[in-house]
């Protein structure tokens, strides 16, 4: 008896957490989505750090739409690692953001004057 009402709890546990979570991933977009019906537009950051030998680049940013994204702090690759010699640490910038096979690329950077 102990161990029916142990494995009907259990049950009951399992299936809630599991409609629970199946009702949430309805209502929010996956990270890192792309809304298609959103104009992807410049977001707003900041330059932290430039690693031009592997092409990356360090913003803080804020909130990007069409992608789903917070504001937060987090490693781009640059499509051209050119691009990277228009701004230094510090800047504040206007960038491009895209999601293409499993990586952030910046496709665009201006710094703000």
């Amino acid at each position: 008896m102990k161990q029916t009402r142990l494995l009907l709890t259990a049950s009951v546990i399992a299936l809630s957490s599991l409609f629970c979570g199946a009702a949430l991933a309805q209502a929010s977009p996956q990270p890192h989505a792309v809304d298609a019906s959103a104009k992807p537009e410049l977001a707003d950051g900041e330059v932290r750090k430039i690693d031009k030998e592997t092409g990356k680049i360090t913003l803080r940013h804020g909130e990007i739409k069409h992608l789903y994204m917070p504001p937060m702090t987090m490693v781009f690759v640059a499509r051209d690692k050119a691009m990277l010699d228009r701004v230094k640490a510090g800047d504040k910038v206007r960038f491009m953001a895209v999601h293409e096979n499993g990586q952030m690329i910046v496709t665009d950077i201006q710094p703000i004057k």
